[in-house]
């Protein structure tokens, strides 16, 4: 089948994608203790009377599936651009250390009180903007030691490396700072509990800036996901396109670990799972994973509520039992064909 002839399954298959991500969001404000009808959460949404269904709705469950939603959409299409600039498929916000270091500056700033709470939204992103792009660089850095470059097998290394040792420091902080343990305690394996609207709209213009940027930008990912050889014979600056890399990244894991926490694996599943749908065509890749993303997270969120009714059971928690024999099959699969 030639690609013109591809195109217009994947818009159909992207469109499906919607419809069953919508669906699963309006099952999963549904589901729980007390199961709401769609008719009732039309009517939180659309004409809300102030009832006890409308507020369980509007200040509870909408606001955390909507939580659900963006973060995974952006971390998946973050690990999307990873993957494209640094020729590695491995690459996601999560093993490369990003996600701890967004989550380490925000628990430091609180231990130091240099913000208010869980609920300060705003300020909370600046560290996780802050923290996310130095993780970044430092891991870029240790990953570009030696002869070869910054390859992928150094650049996993090196994520693992930084990753462990800010995951280490803040629970080191977490030990000595009992506030900031009871404020964070969740949170920081991913958790989407407690989610208000405020924080919601107070993260969304930052993760709809990074997507929108991703949509705009994806054929440019597509020449850069070919190498630099290549990328640069087709007239394409790799050390521009990938500080633009860098910069969307760093957009969408710090707004995603400032709603939801560091979650894990979301970055790395959802990108393969897509280009083994649609190919290695960034114009498919990004959207498919977008829509996936928060597909797959708002899925684990309602996963763990489900298995664990008693409990505000951590989306983070739950990635990590779908992602981790998901990661184990791609490293073996690489090691084979590499």
């Amino acid at each position: 089948m030639t690609e013109r002839h591809a195109d217009p399954l994947r818009a159909l298959g992207l469109a499906i994608l919607l419809c069953v991500c919508i669906l699963v969001a309006a099952l999963a404000i549904g589901a729980g203790t007390s199961r709401l009808s769609l008719m009732t959460i039309c009517e939180a949404i659309f004409a809300f009377d102030g009832s006890r269904d409308h507020l369980v709705v509007t200040m509870l469950r909408l606001p955390r599936v909507l939580a659900g939603a963006m973060a995974g959409a952006a971390l998946a299409v973050a690990g999307a651009v990873m993957q494209a600039a640094t020729g590695n498929p491995l690459a996601s916000p999560g093993l490369l250390g990003i996600n701890a270091g967004g989550a380490f500056a925000v628990v430091a700033a609180m231990a130091l009180q240099m913000t208010g709470s869980m609920s300060d939204g705003n300020g909370l992103i600046w560290y996780a903007f802050g923290g996310a792009a130095i993780a970044g660089f430092a891991v870029h850095a240790l990953g570009s030691l030696g002869p070869g470059g910054p390859t992928s097998l150094k650049l996993v290394l090196a994520g693992a490396v930084i990753g462990t040792f800010l995951t280490s420091l803040t629970a080191a902080i977490l030990i000595f700072d009992q506030a900031t343990l009871d404020a964070v305690r969740l949170w920081t394996v991913g958790s989407l509990s407690g989610r208000t609207m405020g924080q919601v709209m107070a993260v969304a213009p930052y993760i709809a800036t990074g997507l929108a940027a991703a949509l705009l930008l994806r054929r440019q990912f597509t020449t850069l996901s070919l190498g630099s050889d290549i990328s640069g014979a087709l007239g394409q600056s790799a050390l521009l396109w990938r500080t633009i890399s860098v910069v969307i990244v760093v957009l969408l894991a710090g707004s995603a670990v400032a709603l939801a926490g560091p979650v894990g694996f979301v970055g790395l599943v959802m990108p393969h799972i897509a280009r083994l749908t649609v190919g290695a065509d960034y114009r498919w890749i990004v959207p498919y994973s977008a829509i996936g993303g928060a597909l797959l997270l708002v899925i684990a969120d309602m996963i763990g509520r489900g298995l664990f009714a008693n409990q505000d059971f951590p989306v983070g928690v739950t990635m990590a039992l779908i992602g981790a024999p998901f990661f184990l099959w791609l490293a073996r699969y690489r090691l084979r064909s590499s």
